[in-house]
């Protein structure tokens, strides 16, 4: 910018960022599986999903058949995800309604809400006339 002069004059405020969350995401994952790959697709869509909502997606290399997504907000680390013990690996959608409901409970996931609406309503019996 230039004042009436010519001269150099003070610059504009640049826009505030958004401020940033504070909860950690960490994706352990088995490097003797050669899991590194779905762990990172997991990170980057997490990162894209909550943006400035995480404070940190960490890839933590681990072996003998790990695949645990965990979260800290704060208030000490959550399992989110065990693939030994909740059978295979996460549906995306599902462990981004998990993170969402801890970590911004207000932020509307899209379609990924809509299925999950029409999916819990497709069990149901048509109600009585």
């Amino acid at each position: 910018m230039t004042d009436d002069a010519g001269l150099p004059g003070p610059e504009a405020p640049a826009p505030a960022d958004p401020p940033r969350g504070t909860a950690r995401v960490a994706v352990e994952y088995c490097t003797q599986c050669r899991w590194l790959l779905r762990a990172a697709w997991v990170a980057q869509e997490l990162l894209q999903t909550f943006r400035t909502r995480l404070g940190e997606v960490a890839l933590v290399p681990g072996t003998d058949g790990v695949f645990r997504v965990t979260l800290d907000a704060g208030d000490g680390p959550v399992l989110l995800w065990d693939r030994k013990a909740d059978g295979g690996f996460p549906e995306i959608p599902d462990l981004k309604r998990r993170v969402r409901d801890a970590v911004a409970p207000d932020l509307a996931l899209g379609h990924t809400d809509r299925a999950a609406v029409r999916s819990a309503g497709a069990g149901e019996a048509p109600p009585a006339e």
